[in-house]
């Protein structure tokens, strides 16, 4: 019976060093195992999550720069006429596309080979994606949003067709003559004095969209 009791008197005390041993320990460890499980939950955002998730937001700000870049186009020709407002995008369209850039965290371009602008034009990760997309329209091919990765994966670029969709686009992309007027095609020579966007017509390919994408930034958003 002593020896019983002894026994079970050693167990106790093994027990109570143990917690008071333990105790700092176990709050370490459970500061750990959750970072752990943070670390752990970032890691179960697959590369395909990733890569739907920067399409579906390349959609969104796609959309949203081309609505306001219309919005601000439409509202300038009423007050100053399509001359007026070619000035008005010469010097205002690319500090929109900047804005959206900067309240995003992300690069907004619009690209293409018949450029106006200088600054338009594609660079080398971007070209073969424009030709691939001007190849389709000459071939009556559908082109497709589309996402490449850069910088080993940590940026992902984002791609998406800009068709000629109205008569509005027409009135300064169109054909001299006829859509564009004697104003309109003298205001364009002396703002751009190597313009070649022009003789569209509606559906036809202008450029893409082209948005840099920080694959940080994606996960953020899942």
């Amino acid at each position: 019976m002593e020896k019983s009791w002894k026994v079970k008197m050693g167990i106790l005390a093994c027990l109570f060093l143990l917690m008071i041993s333990c105790g700092p320990q176990e709050r370490v460890s459970k500061e750990v195992f959750e970072e752990a499980n943070r670390h752990l939950e970032v890691k179960r955002i697959s590369e395909a999550q990733i890569i739907e998730e920067a399409m579906i937001w390349g959609d969104s700000i796609s959309q949203e720069a081309q609505k306001e870049l219309i919005a601000k186009l439409q509202a300038s020709v009423a007050e100053v006429g399509i001359p007026g407002a070619i000035e008005f995008c010469s010097t205002n369209a690319l500090s929109i596309l900047n804005e959206f850039s900067q309240s995003h965290q992300v690069t907004v371009r619009r690209v293409s080979n018949k450029y106006r602008n200088p600054s338009d034009q594609p660079d080398d990760s971007e070209l073969p994606i424009l030709e691939a997309y001007e190849y389709n329209a000459e071939n009556g091919l559908e082109s497709e949003p589309n996402i490449q990765k850069l910088n080993g994966g940590e940026v992902l670029l984002y791609t998406k067709p800009i068709v000629i969709g109205s008569g509005l686009c027409l009135s300064c992309h169109g054909e001299q003559g006829k859509e564009i007027n004697d104003e309109t095609a003298n205001k364009l020579s002396t703002i751009y004095s190597n313009d070649l966007a022009q003789g569209y017509k509606l559906g036809d390919l202008r450029g893409m969209w082209s948005i840099r994408i920080p694959k940080s930034e994606v996960a953020k958003r899942l």
